[in-house]
């Protein structure tokens, strides 16, 4: 199996470059031939991706430890959801799992478009291919994941402890998604600079691919938040790590996009700043592929140091220079037709929107290659901790959030005095009386009484808009509510789409406001029946339990949950912290044990602990609307679900685009 994964990321090494050259070719030439050669390359290009990984795969799933790859990341013992996300639990087959996933997204591209855009699709698939070939060329020359051993070893060296978690099966290929798929809208970006059509069909053409990425990079940054929670033991989900800031950068330039692009279909406006973005966004891509593979920057997130970081780095020069240069070439034809006419309007909300988000991803990039810029300058290494991120991007997050309410209902053009009291005069009042009421029931923190003032206010603009929107489907079609409702939202998908993600987002705002302002925590050391209080629970410690199989040692703290203090508390149930110790690698780890409800988390680790005397130390936070965070995604989740899914006259446009001549749709 190694013989042929081998030989598949060769051809298709081989493949992209023929692909990258016909496409090219053909498009100078106007040749279709040389065109759908190229177009048939992206295809081949998928379908030998897909040999190397499902060859990689099957070498882990049948314990070949004679390659280097599947020695060092599985064993025996590894369970077979471990084993198969050990597929991208190491440098080698991560890059080879991004390559299967851009070829993936490559060839839907290619079916797509196979009867339309055929001017700019051989600079697609020529810029896609590009991307792919420098991958596959890592796997060829320098990193080969199918590498043999001189020897077989009698067990591999297992899968890192921290990354046997259920979390390590859907947060990096969420984020690997997220990632490359950033990449479909920085083609046909590429391919309207090469071509010179730069009007709206490139954005209409990758509006979904963006919205695409943008949701994965979403549920990306979430998924590894929560993995960061239950696995880490420090009581919190993000860090500002350099990894997790190289994931959350791009999210916020794809955010933007979606948002200043808007004012580009309306107001034929933004152009350039619509081509900045989308580069920026696959560039930061890159970079944080760069960051992770470098070993430049201390992560706990980073693969080992390697030698790829300067070949990721000439990449990403080269992709910059390549793509301004050709921006710079083709500002003629960039050029606004239209021109900001107040800043009371929905335009210049988009545009400070815009400045908010590029302005936070400014702040997390520079604080996150500081350290490294310090090095080389001072020779001295200076650590930019969450102090300073939570500073700076603190009033910056509000600002947002006060922009969701008013970006969405204030009028395009010019907004008069009138209908800026007709949409904000009940939002405003509701913001105001909400932080009123936090104030008067003991809320201090001056940003915890702003946030929630600023969240309430976009929530209820939100509801406004769905409870008109609903009555005035009632009052002109006689409709019931909740039809009224769902027809509402399905005439126009992708602006109450928009809403309801917007819920999802001040949701998850909340949640990350009120777990930092009103976080407790206590640590105490415990006999076997001691308890101790936090925030309204009772926790008693009721002993400690051993297990053992031939993977790894657990010792488990028997902790009971009660609601309440003293002889008036009840017992509302059990958590188990637990201590594991991976027979191999040889290295113990931490488990948390979680008591979640709606208002807040009872979150217990066990940390030292006596076997004889059954003494342990514990540590236990109360974190509260951490939940609100989690069902804040499933709430983005369905607003996605909603924007992407394609409304009655786009699906009657598909079918007549693909009947035959003379036909016509049954």
């Amino acid at each position: 199996m190694s013989e042929i994964g081998r030989l598949a990321i060769v051809l298709g090494f081989v493949v992209a470059l023929w692909g990258i050259g016909a496409s090219v070719l053909g498009a100078l030439r106007r040749d279709s031939r040389l065109v759908d050669s190229g177009k048939h390359a992206a295809y081949a290009f998928s379908a030998l991706t897909g040999i190397a990984v499902l060859a990689l795969l099957s070498l882990l799933l049948n314990r070949d430890f004679n390659v280097e790859y599947v020695a060092s990341y599985s064993s025996s013992t590894l369970p077979i959801w471990y084993t198969i996300s050990a597929l991208w639990g190491g440098m080698k087959g991560s890059l080879l799992w991004w390559t299967f996933i851009l070829a993936v997204c490559n060839a839907v591209v290619q079916l797509q478009n196979r009867h339309k855009n055929r001017d700019q699709m051989p600079w697609v698939t020529a810029t896609m291919l590009v991307v792919g070939a420098f991958f596959l060329s890592l796997l060829v020359f320098i990193t080969d994941p199918f590498e043999r051993l001189p020897f077989t070893p009698r067990e591999g060296s297992d899968l890192n402890p921290l990354l046997q978690n259920y979390w390590m099966t859907i947060h990096p290929p969420s984020l690997y998604i997220g990632f490359v798929s950033t990449t479909v809208p920085f083609a046909f970006a590429i391919a309207a600079l090469a071509t010179g059509k730069l009007g709206d069909t490139w954005i209409r053409t990758t509006r979904r691919w963006a919205l695409f990425s943008w949701f994965f990079l979403a549920l990306g940054n979430l998924f590894g938040a929560a993995w960061a929670y239950v696995v880490l033991g420090w009581g919190g989900y993000w860090a500002w790590d350099p990894v997790e800031n190289a994931a959350f950068m791009p999210w916020l330039t794809a955010t933007a996009y979606l948002h200043s692009v808007m004012i580009q279909e309306k107001k034929d406006m933004l152009k350039v700043w619509n081509m900045v973005l989308v580069i920026l966004t696959f560039s930061l891509t890159i970079f944080g592929t760069f960051l992770t593979r470098s070993g430049v920057i201390s992560s706990v997130h980073s693969f080992t140091q390697s030698g790829l970081g300067p070949f990721f780095m000439g990449f990403l020069i080269a992709i910059l220079v390549i793509s301004i240069g050709l921006l710079v070439f083709r500002l003629p034809l960039l050029k606004s037709r239209n021109e900001l006419e107040s800043v009371f309007s929905r335009e210049a909300a988009f545009l400070l929107n815009n400045l908010i988000l590029v302005g936070i991803a400014f702040t997390v990039f520079w604080g996150t290659i500081f350290p490294v810029i310090s090095e080389w300058v001072r020779g001295v290494k200076i650590t930019v901790g969450p102090p300073f991120f939570n500073r700076v991007n603190a009033p910056l997050g509000i600002a947002l959030v006060f922009l969701m309410g008013v970006g969405p209902v204030i009028a395009w053009r010019k907004a008069t005095a009138q209908s800026l009291w007709r949409s904000f005069a009940v939002p405003a009042g509701t913001g105001l009386f909400a932080g009123a009421l936090s104030f008067v029931l003991g809320v201090r923190n001056f940003y915890a009484v702003l946030a929630i003032s600023v969240a309430s206010f976009a929530l209820a603009t939100v509801w406004i808009e769905f409870w008109r929107g609903m009555r005035v489907r009632q009052a002109m079609m006689g409709e019931q509510p909740w039809t009224a409702l769902s027809r509402l939202i399905g005439k126009n998908r992708r602006r109450y789409g928009g809403y309801i993600v917007h819920v999802g987002i001040v949701m998850i705002f909340m949640g990350i406001v009120a777990s930092s302002v009103f976080k407790l925590e206590l640590q105490r050391s415990m006999k076997v029946g001691d308890a101790a209080t936090l925030g309204g629970y009772t926790v008693r410690y009721d002993g400690i339990e051993f297990e053992n199989d031939d993977h790894v040692e657990r010792t488990y703290a028997r902790v009971s949950v009660w609601d309440g203090e003293g002889p008036n508390a009840v017992q509302i149930g059990e958590v188990l912290p637990e201590k594991r110790f991976y027979k191999k690698p040889k290295q113990p780890t931490t488990e948390v044990s979680i008591w979640s409800t709606l208002g807040a988390d009872l979150y217990v680790v066990l940390g030292s602990y006596d076997p004889e005397s059954q003494l342990a130390v514990f540590q236990v936070f109360v974190n509260p609307l951490i939940s609100w965070m989690w069902i804040g995604g499933l709430v983005l989740t369905i607003g996605t679900g909603v924007c992407m899914w394609p409304s009655y006259a786009e699906r009657t446009a598909t079918v007549s685009a693909r009947a035959p001549a003379g036909s016509r749709p049954a």
